[in-house]
């Protein structure tokens, strides 16, 4: 139940913030196209935001064929789990990460970037495997999936916006002389992809602590995920990945470069906090 109410919020303030764009920039009608917008993205969301995130990571499922070390490591981690196996994806990326997907165990993916098979050995790779199916059996997926669907679409449309505003497409608006709601509707533009991301950024750190837990309680082996997250902090700082901001808070580690900025506005707890907590559990 607990992860029910927590989608159903998300839910409802990401379409209160899109159904609020709509009605600073467009009037009634603006008002009317983001209510219809927002209800289509959320139904959308809920049963095609795997395929959306994979789709725009550029992901590709790969057999057992391909990746017989995958697809032995997420078998054995996901009958620990008690949850279905999931499908196994592999993305072109340089960058060394990985992220779980999926609306619930019966629907769900994982996916690694070609960089971390090249530096992660299979020990750290089972850690961090578990870490992702740890995400998979306690039900967040659903969450992260659309919060990085949503945050896109508020972005997009606070960016089609702004364009239609400087070519003045939207001179016909009973408002448009009045300076307040003008002032208003520039704020709403600049606030709500901001907003977007503070609501990724509140889900997504206690969720990686307990994603951390289990991965090394189902792995059996907390140093080996903890080795791995030190060789991604270090290896997305040599390559940052040039994905979506909308999707960072859907990786293991931050694929972002990690500057000053990043580092205080992370989807992710700092890594030395999890660091220290994986080495300071004991599995027996």
């Amino acid at each position: 139940m607990g992860d029910q109410i927590k989608t159903f919020l998300l839910l409802g303030l990401l379409s209160v913030i899109l159904i609020s764009m709509g009605g600073l920039i467009g009037g009634k009608s603006g008002l009317l196209i983001a209510f219809l917008i927002a209800l289509s993205m959320n139904f959308i969301s809920y049963w095609f935001s795997d395929k959306i995130v994979l789709k725009m990571t550029g992901a590709r499922e790969v057999s057992r064929d391909e990746a017989p070390i995958l697809h032995d490591i997420v078998e054995e981690l996901s009958y620990r789990a008690n949850i279905p196996k999931p499908k196994i994806y592999i993305t072109d990326d340089p960058s060394p990460n990985a992220f779980a997907t999926g609306r619930d165990p019966e629907h769900s993916a994982v996916a690694v970037t070609s960089g971390i098979l090249r530096i992660l050995n299979a020990r750290e790779l089972k850690g961090v495997l578990g870490h992702e199916i740890g995400h998979i059996k306690h039900r967040d997926i659903l969450i992260s999936s659309l919060a990085a669907v949503l945050a896109s679409t508020i972005t997009f449309v606070a960016d089609m916006a702004r364009w239609a505003m400087f070519f003045g497409v939207d001179r016909e608006r009973d408002d448009n002389n009045n300076p307040i709601a003008l002032v208003g509707s520039i704020l709403m533009l600049i606030l709500a992809p901001i907003a977007a991301m503070l609501i990724q950024f509140a889900i997504s750190r206690s969720r990686e602590f307990l994603a951390d837990e289990e991965g090394a309680k189902l792995s059996r082996d907390p140093d080996a995920l903890a080795d791995a997250l030190e060789k991604l902090h270090r290896g997305v700082e040599l390559v940052p990945s040039d994905t979506s901001p909308a999707l960072s808070h859907m990786y293991i580690v931050n694929p972002l470069k990690g500057d000053f900025i990043s580092n205080l506005f992370s989807t992710h707890p700092p890594f030395e906090e999890r660091i220290k907590r994986l080495r300071n559990m004991r599995i027996y």
